[in-house]
């Protein structure tokens, strides 16, 4: 006769309320810091867009959706959402592009290559104020040497300061040199995690350094362009430029320069129009949000995670 062994029922397993304490110990200030200096701030900011309010004052008035009726009547909007759009297609696809060339010659064996990868990430961390600053230099018209290289092959230099589009240019070529290293080594950490097995195995089946790059490498940095694409792009639009433009050009010439994460700043610190520079802002954060969520909703598809 077969004994038939009854199965205990399995019971509801609680999580101890000494868990419940190292969790919120642990994770307690870094959400207290979170609520308290963005999730508050963000409240607030949309809280304001909904008032006219000049910065100083003791008096808003509630004016609703208007500022942001009169933002997208003014007529220095359309030229400042190109700005801002063309500043984020340059200067994201110029450094996932530049990042991704100077991560593969940095990832050969050559002599001094520590100290090369040193030189290429340092312009990362220095100050934007004083990038942008030496950078005037570089491209002053009559002693800058950019211009003297123009010269040395009979080319006259551009109006850099004068002229939106070159204005433009030079603030993405300065944008570029000062972030591309960032993605540098980012591409250079996932190109040194790629299995060499994979990479032999196509080379012995014939494959070209060209054919094994795009068949299997590139592929395989999937993860890593992904999240450079979110946060390079969230760094060039929400506040990555701002310090660059400040001390280059001020949002000139003729609003040639000015984004509108240095709309907000000109509005509300320079104008006093608080509660219109906070519609401004809550329009950005919207931007980036929609543009983030469709990166993770599609992009992330073609992702492929090993």
């Amino acid at each position: 006769m077969t004994t038939l062994h009854q199965v205990p029922a399995t019971r509801h397993r609680t999580i101890p309320w000494k868990s419940w304490g190292t969790f919120l110990l642990l994770a307690g200030p870094n959400v207290a810091l979170l609520v308290l200096f963005v999730y508050k701030p963000l409240v607030q900011n949309v809280q304001y867009s909904l008032l006219h309010w000049n910065l100083g004052s003791d008096r808003a008035t509630f004016v609703g959706l208007q500022n942001y009726v009169n933002y997208f009547h003014d007529p220095k909007t359309p030229t400042v959402l190109l700005t801002t759009l063309v500043f984020a297609v340059v200067t994201v696809g110029g450094c996932m592009a530049l990042g991704l060339a100077m991560a593969r010659l940095l990832d050969r064996r050559l002599r001094g290559r520590t100290f090369v990868r040193a030189v290429v990430f340092a312009p990362y961390v220095l100050s934007g104020v004083a990038v942008g600053m030496c950078w005037l230099f570089v491209f002053d018209p009559q002693y800058g040497l950019v211009s003297g290289l123009l010269r040395a092959v009979g080319l006259g230099s551009p109006n850099w300061y004068n002229d939106p589009d070159w204005a433009l240019a030079m603030v993405c070529v300065v944008y570029l040199w000062k972030y591309v290293g960032y993605v540098a080594i980012i591409y250079l950490a996932a190109l040194q995690s790629v299995p060499a097995d994979l990479l032999e195995a196509a080379q012995i089946d014939g494959a070209s350094p060209l054919r094994q790059f795009w068949s299997i490498v590139f592929p395989l940095l999937s993860p890593t362009t992904f999240f450079l694409g979110v946060t390079v792009f969230i760094e060039s639009n929400a506040g990555g430029s701002f310090d660059i433009i400040r001390a280059m050009t001020k949002g000139g010439p003729l609003e040639g320069t000015t984004t509108m994460v240095y709309q907000v700043y000109q509005e509300a610190f320079v104008n006093g129009s608080a509660g219109y520079a906070s519609a401004i802002a809550t329009l950005l954060f919207l931007a980036l949000l929609v543009v983030t969520i469709v990166q993770m909703v599609v992009v992330e598809r073609k992702v492929h995670y090993r």
